[in-house]
């Protein structure tokens, strides 16, 4: 029997939601991005906002992050922001569905989410001349998902309310 509270949420901020996306590129920025196992922190973000606002973050933010992302990778324009549109879009069909798991269960989810995007990246990046990274290309999703309760719980914490703030408040 799972005893855990069950938290009635705020509504998120759309200063919070830009930050997150900011502080996820920023991160994206540094130097460590090139590494094998480093999680696309944007497509990561872009899934959990895709999935718990989707009237806030969709397809047209998705877009924009991956325009950045392109031209910051100096990949081939549009490249990210078809995978993140395509991302958006899937996390945004099956978010009623995933929200009823629990983290761990979403994590796999997630990962499938992640995996096409990056499936998506690597046939663009093949189409035009590029090779074949390796099969290790593909841990970055599987570190992402591995991230995902831990982002889900960090990214929600300012929009949880206290179980028992006031008793005399219906809700």
């Amino acid at each position: 029997m799972n005893h855990q509270p069950h938290y009635i949420l705020l509504p998120a901020s759309p200063l919070f939601i830009a930050v997150s996306l900011i502080a996820a590129f920023l991160l994206n920025l540094l130097p460590w991005g090139q590494w094998i196992g480093i999680p696309d922190f944007v497509a990561l973000i872009l899934v959990f906002w895709s999935m718990h606002q989707p009237r806030k973050v969709g397809i047209g933010v998705a877009f924009f992050m991956g325009l950045l992302m392109d031209v910051h990778d100096a990949a081939v324009l549009g490249e990210n922001a078809l995978a993140y549109t395509l991302l958006s879009y899937f996390a945004i069909m099956i978010h009623r569905r995933v929200l009823w798991f629990p983290a761990g269960t979403q994590a796999l989810h997630v990962f499938m989410l992640l995996l096409v995007a990056q499936v998506v990246e690597l046939i663009v990046r093949v189409m035009v001349g590029g090779r074949f990274p390796g099969w290790l290309y593909f841990t970055e999703s599987a570190v992402a998902a591995l991230l995902w309760p831990l982002v889900t719980w960090i990214l929600l914490a300012p929009q949880r309310r206290a179980i028992n703030r006031d008793d005399t408040r219906p809700i």
